[in-house]
């Protein structure tokens, strides 16, 4: 190559570098703003709002791309239609098309809540809805409401809010409500476009996507007087309580985003059917038999046709529901097939109740024993003293993973521990658990701040199937009232049965106590930490929160908290005065004006 020639490649090359490097700096992005604008419609055919509309679809156009999300939980159409409308889009285009053959003189209104979106950058228009009537009128009534769990005021998910013009009962069951909408995540809910007229309103968690109440087990709330939705009374979010509103169902929760004028309480009803749902033989020796719900004092029984009572031991749940059998005969337990006789409470088809009888094959295999197979663990007593301090009070547990047989009480020895490290013996009292045979309490009189020690010698305990314990001391103590807290609450201003619930603040119960009449309720010996109050308003006096019933149009009993947080802290009594006339009260503020006093 001469050395012109490769100068002229060189200045080539050169020449063609700039200009990519220029041609490249002209076309770069220059940045600016993030689009943060949700999408604007620029037209629909037809327009929304438009009357005397009989079309099968109709289109929104956007001033940009388009996407849904999450459409098809967000989106619904009220009335509702017998068969889902088809969503698409199409560049800017919503599409919305439907078969219903569409009712006459009615306003519809789809909403699409924050599902559509920006293509880009995914902003959402909130709370968009197209509305047109088949008539000459646009209907433009309002209603607002809370839907909450009526057993802890919580919003829930998924919650159906229904209108129906029909008042019957039957209706909620058998038909699809006028009017419908989803509450948020808050509970809030509101319905536009409502005709006037009188209505009924429930709420639904629709578990078979039916709209109306078709199985009955599904979570419902329903309200026990009409509601009549009319100019004069067309309910918004900013409108105030009425005066009938500030009764039993008055008081709503602070902790909610709107306030609507209706309030629903949604509860899971009983189970009204009697039927056996379930029969188990998970180990050789251990049978479980569950019913549909407790059977009160109607007969549920266990035997073995041909074989005596004695060979086995049987102890029911709490709340008598569950039916758990302990072969004890070896004879009987490592045969495979067991023909048990059942005799239960059962709702046949006219709805009467009768015990029936049934066999079930009750068949347990064993597992395969193979190499790698891990060998049974040796019997083991735990007790609760291992723990290493006890709360002053507080009986010492024995559990065992099988039924005890009647302990070896000289084999147990119990000591307090002096300074001088000397032992003194104590007497205590064994009680086997009325519930469980998996489980001995020892009583004594333990004192606080003090030591003790617990040995309890080979064979003290064993199991009906002739296992033993192993030998154990074990030291442990009893800690001092002034590593806890108490809590004191005056409960005022109601007049009939009650019950006082101390929660955690995640709301896990801590301890309850039944009330009938206004007074103190005492919680002493509290870990520190914060805690919430709850009264459950005990209407039928069965010491326990009762579901509702709608076939019966009764009401879930109402509950309300303490609208404050409770700090417990170590050596320090808290007295609180609590007025509970107003019912279905959750809201919750720091503890400033609590009195404590120093113990």
């Amino acid at each position: 190559m001469t050395i012109a020639s490769y100068f002229r490649l060189s200045y080539s090359v050169i020449f063609g570098f700039i200009l990519i490097s220029a041609c490249a700096k002209i076309s770069s992005p220059s940045g600016g703003p993030k689009d943060v604008l949700p999408p604007v419609v620029v037209k629909s055919e037809p327009a929304s709002g438009a009357k005397n509309f009989s079309g099968k679809r109709f289109v929104v156009t956007f001033n940009e791309y388009i996407e849904l999300r999450n459409v098809n939980e967000k989106f619904m159409v009220s009335p509702p239609m017998q068969r889902r409308p088809e969503i698409s889009v199409r560049g800017k285009n919503l599409v919305v098309e439907y078969d219903d053959k569409l009712r006459d003189s009615t306003t519809y209104t789809f909403y699409f809540q924050d599902a559509i979106r920006d293509l880009n950058e995914g902003n959402p228009i909130d709370n968009y809805s197209f509305v047109f009537s088949t008539g000459p009128v646009i209907d433009s009534l309002s209603l607002t409401g809370n839907v909450l769990n009526a057993f802890d005021l919580n919003p829930p998910e998924n919650t159906l809010v229904m209108l129906y013009s029909d008042l019957t009962d039957s209706a909620f069951i058998k038909k699809i409500p006028d009017y419908i909408s989803k509450a948020d995540k808050n509970g809030y809910f509101r319905i536009d476009n409502i005709k006037e007229g009188i209505y009924r309103i429930f709420a639904l968690i629709d578990a078979d996507n039916t709209k109306n109440y078709s199985l009955h087990d599904e979570e419902i709330a329903f309200r026990d007087s009409l509601v009549h939705i009319s100019p004069d009374k067309d309910f918004l979010p900013d409108s105030k309580d009425t005066a009938g509103m500030k009764s039993v169902q008055s008081a709503l929760t602070d902790t909610l985003i709107h306030k609507g004028e209706y309030k629903l309480f949604l509860f899971k009803p009983f189970k009204k059917n009697y039927y056996l749902t379930s029969s188990s033989r998970q180990q050789a020796n251990k049978m479980i038999f569950t019913l549909s719900m407790p059977p009160d004092s109607m007969e549920f029984s266990f035997s073995l046709p041909g074989t005596e009572e004695n060979r086995w031991l049987a102890e029911k749940s709490r709340d008598k529901d569950t039916l758990l059998i302990w072969l004890k005969d070896s004879s009987l337990y490592s045969q495979p097939v067991l023909k048990a006789l059942i005799r239960y409470p059962f709702t046949d088809s006219t709805g009467t109740i009768i015990i029936k009888e049934d066999t079930a094959q009750m068949r347990f295999l064993a597992p395969r024993v193979t190499r790698g197979t891990r060998k049974p663990e040796p019997y083991r007593v735990i007790s609760t003293a291992s723990s290493g301090k006890l709360i002053p009070g507080q009986a010492i547990s024995f559990l065992s993973q099988t039924p005890f047989r009647e302990p070896d009480t000289s084999a147990i020895k119990l000591y307090r521990l002096t300074n001088t490290e000397e032992k003194e013996r104590l007497s205590f009292k064994l009680t086997p658990d009325s519930i469980n045979s998996c489980r001995i309490l020892l009583n004594a009189d333990f004192l606080q701040g003090e030591n003790y020690l617990l040995i309890t010698d080979s064979a003290a305990f064993g199991d009906i199937y002739g296992a033993k314990n192993d030998s154990a001391g074990i030291k442990f103590s009893i800690r001092d009232r002034s590593t806890f807290g108490k809590l004191i609450v005056n409960i005022n201003n109601y007049e009939g049965k009650r019950i006082i619930q101390l929660l955690s603040s995640e709301e896990k119960l801590i301890r309850e106590i039944p009330m009938d009449r206004d007074g103190k309720a005492e919680f002493p010996y509290l870990e520190k930490g914060m805690y919430r109050l709850k009264i459950i308003y005990d209407l039928n006096g069965d010491g326990k929160w009762t579901t509702g019933d709608f076939e019966s149009g009764r009401q879930p009993e109402p509950v309300s908290f303490m609208p404050m947080e409770i700090e417990i802290k170590e050596n320090w009594e808290n007295e609180l005065f609590w007025d509970v006339s107003a019912m279905h009260v959750k809201k919750f503020r720091n503890t400033s004006d609590v009195s404590r006093t120093r113990r």
